[in-house]
C-alpha cells in the first residue's frame, strides 16, 4: 500500500505513480477547479488522498455528507482527471476520515488570523444518532444558549437530570417550532445517558407506528417489554397523538408503569396540553402531574446571544452592528436564525469577500420569508386565486394534478413559511389527517431536488406576501 507519506510500498503498481500523493491531489484539485463552479469548491475542502492500492485511489473526506455528494456528483470527473495524471489509476473511492490532511495545520493557522472573513465552508461535521436510543449527541446543555426567554425550561430540564424520576415527572415542554424544544429534551436524554441510565428518545409518530405494527403482527407484549425496559423515555411532538385513541391508551399504561417506578418521562408539544384536541382527559391529567412549561419565542437579547454563540462555535467574528441587524431582522425562530447564518456565510465564501454590513443587509432582505397577519384561510384563498381555484376545489378528494399539486404547494408554504402545525393545516383542508399533510410537504421537498422550475414557482407564491 502506498500511504499519504509515501513510506510503504507493498504493491508493484505503486511504481507507476510519478509523484507523491500530496502533489497528485493538489494537481487534481487545480484541474477540477476549472470544471466546477465556485460554490462547488467548498465540497473539496479538507479532502486528500489517504492511500493508493492496486489501482484504486482512496480519497479521505471530512463527513458522510461530503462523501455521498462527491461520490454521486463528481466521482466520474475525479477519476477522469486522476487518470489523466496517472494512467495506472483504475478507480476512486471515498472514505470518511478524521485524520488531519497534509499541510492542513499551517492553513488552519493562517485562516484563524483572518479578521472578519468567515470560515471557508459551513461545517459539515456528521453527528451519528445512536440507533439504540435515537439520541443525537450534538444536542447537549453546553451548546444550548440560555436567555431570558428559556431560563425556566432550562432550569427545569437541569433539575430533572439531577433528580430523575423525582422532580418534575413528567416534564412537559411546549412551544412553537424552532424554539429549541427538541434540543432541550434531547440534552436531558444525553445527560441522563452519561449518568448510566438507559434512555429512549422517540417521536410520537414513531411510537404510534411501533404500536400499530405490534398490533398487526401480534407482538403487543414485545412492544410493551421493549418500551418498559428503559429508565427514561422522551416523547417528542405528542400533539400528533390527537384522536389516536388506542395509541393514547397504550401511552397511558406506559406512563403509569414509568411513574410508579420513578422512571423519568419527558414530553414535548407545540401547544399546552390543555389545548390539545382529541386528547383523552385521563392522559391530560397525567401530564398535569409534573411540570408543564413553555419556551416562548426568543427576545432580541436572546437572539443576539444565540447568533454570537453559533458564530463563535464556527470560529467566525462579525461586527456587532451586523450581529444586531441579523437579530432584529429574524424574529422568533432559532432555525431561521441558523438558516440565515448559513446563507450569509456560504454566499460570502462564494463571493470571496469579507462580510460588510451592506452585504449582510442585502442577503437578509432577499432571503427573508414573508411576514403576514393573515389567517390560514386568507393565505389559502390568496394562493388558490393564483391557480384559479377556490377553497371548495382544494377540499375535493381528487388526485387531479391541477388540484392536487397546488394543494401540496399550499400545505408546504403553510408549514415552511408560516410554521402552521400539521394538524391545523389538515383541518384547514377539510379535516385531512396530519399524515397526509406531512406526505405532501415531503413530496415538495423531494421535488425541489429534481425540478429546477419548482423554486421559481414557490417564489411566485411567496411574492404574494412580500
Amino acid at each position: 500500500m502506498y500511504t499519504q507519506h509515501g513510506t510503504d510500498r507493498e504493491d508493484e503498481d505503486v511504481s507507476a505513480l510519478s509523484r507523491d500523493l500530496v502533489t497528485l491531489w493538489d494537481e487534481t484539485l487545480q484541474e477540477l477547479s476549472t470544471h466546477t463552479s465556485p460554490a462547488n469548491k467548498a465540497w473539496f475542502r479538507d479532502t486528500f488522498i489517504t492511500t493508493y492500492n492496486t489501482g484504486t485511489v482512496t480519497v479521505g473526506v471530512p463527513s458522510i455528507f461530503v462523501r455521498d455528494y462527491l461520490r454521486d456528483k463528481f466521482s466520474t470527473l475525479i477519476l477522469r482527471v486522476l487518470r489523466e495524471k496517472e494512467q495506472g489509476i483504475r478507480g476512486v473511492v471515498f472514505s470518511v476520515t478524521h485524520r488531519t490532511p497534509p499541510d492542513q495545520a499551517k492553513r488552519i493557522e493562517r485562516e484563524k488570523q483572518r479578521s472578519t472573513t468567515p470560515s471557508a465552508v459551513i461545517p459539515l461535521d456528521e453527528y451519528y444518532v445512536d440507533r439504540n436510543d435515537n439520541l443525537n449527541p450534538k444536542y447537549q446543555f453546553d451548546s444550548f444558549v440560555v436567555g431570558p426567554f428559556n431560563q425556566l425550561p432550562h432550569a427545569a430540564a437541569k433539575a430533572v437530570v439531577e433528580r430523575p424520576g423525582v422532580v418534575y415527572n413528567p416534564l412537559f415542554i411546549y412551544g412553537q417550532t424552532g424554539h429549541g424544544k427538541t434540543h432541550l429534551i434531547q440534552a436531558v436524554g444525553n445527560s441522563l445517558k452519561k449518568r448510566g441510565l438507559k434512555v429512549l428518545y422517540v417521536t410520537s409518530e414513531r411510537f404510534a407506528v411501533d404500536y400499530f405494527n405490534a398490533i398487526q403482527t401480534g407482538d403487543a407484549n414485545k412492544f410493551k417489554d421493549k418500551y418498559r425496559a428503559y429508565d427514561a423515555i422522551i416523547i417528542d411532538d405528542v400533539q400528533f397523538l390527537s384522536y389516536k385513541d388506542k395509541t393514547q391508551e397504550e401511552l397511558f399504561h406506559l406512563f403509569n408503569a414509568f411513574h410508579d417506578l420513578n422512571k423519568q418521562i419527558v414530553f414535548s408539544s407545540d401547544i399546552h396540553p390543555a389545548l390539545l384536541e382529541g386528547l383523552e382527559d385521563r392522559l391530560r391529567s397525567r401530564f398535569n402531574q409534573g411540570m408543564i412549561i413553555d419556551i416562548p419565542k426568543p427576545d432580541l437579547e436572546s437572539r443576539t446571544a444565540i447568533i454570537s454563540a453559533k458564530l463563535a462555535h464556527r470560529g467566525i467574528t462579525l461586527d456587532d452592528q451586523i450581529v444586531g441587524y441579523i437579530a432584529k431582522s429574524i424574529e422568533g425562530n432559532i432555525r431561521e436564525l441558523e438558516g440565515m447564518l448559513n446563507s450569509i456565510i456560504i454566499q460570502s465564501e462564494v463571493s470571496e469577500k469579507p462580510l460588510t454590513y451592506e452585504m449582510v443587509k442585502g442577503i437578509v432582505e432577499v432571503s427573508l420569508k414573508p411576514k403576514t397577519n393573515l389567517s390560514i384561510r386568507d393565505i389559502i384563498e390568496k394562493i388558490a386565486r393564483l391557480y384559479n381555484l377556490s377553497i371548495e376545489d382544494l377540499h375535493k378528494k381528487t388526485r387531479q394534478k391541477e388540484i392536487m399539486r397546488p394543494r401540496q404547494l399550499i400545505m408546504y408554504i403553510l408549514r415552511e413559511d408560516f410554521q402552521i402545525s400539521f394538524p391545523n393545516i389538515g383541518a384547514a383542508f377539510g379535516g385531512r389527517d396530519h399524515t397526509t399533510v406531512i406526505h405532501s410537504c415531503e413530496r415538495i421537498k423531494e421535488d425541489l431536488k429534481n425540478d429546477p422550475m419548482l423554486p421559481r414557482e414557490l417564489n411566485r407564491i411567496r411574492d404574494l406576501f412580500r
